[in-house]
């Protein structure tokens, strides 16, 4: 790094010294168009049709999912997959455990405990 600034201060001179963003200027979306469609259908598919011994779907089990069907080129992170909802208009929310009985009166004895 030391190097690159004095080949850089020698080559450009004071405009080297420039402050400048390290962001990359283009960055390759991990997921083309077809395979976040792809992510999207298969996200409403059991965990478990490929063989992941849960019912719930996070981030990261998408993520490894998707690269383990060829969506992606590699295991990429959940924040990656959630970004690429986000580019469908899909926003990531935990799926909720609820709890249901079997008994018919349920529904009455449930609302009359939290009145």
């Amino acid at each position: 790094a030391a190097r690159d600034a004095i080949r850089a201060f020698h080559d450009r001179g004071l405009a080297a010294l420039a402050r400048r963003s390290s962001r990359p200027k283009t960055t390759a979306p991990a997921f083309d168009a077809a395979g976040a469609a792809r992510l999207r259908e298969l996200l409403h598919r059991w965990p478990r049709e490929f063989g992941k011994d849960t019912s719930l779907w996070t981030l990261p089990l998408a993520a490894e999912v998707a690269a383990a069907q060829g969506l992606t080129a590699g295991l990429v992170t959940g924040e990656t997959v959630r970004a690429t909802l986000a580019r469908l208009g899909v926003r990531w929310q935990r799926a909720k455990r609820w709890i249901v009985s079997p008994d018919p009166a349920y529904a009455r004895k449930k609302v009359s405990a939290t009145a």
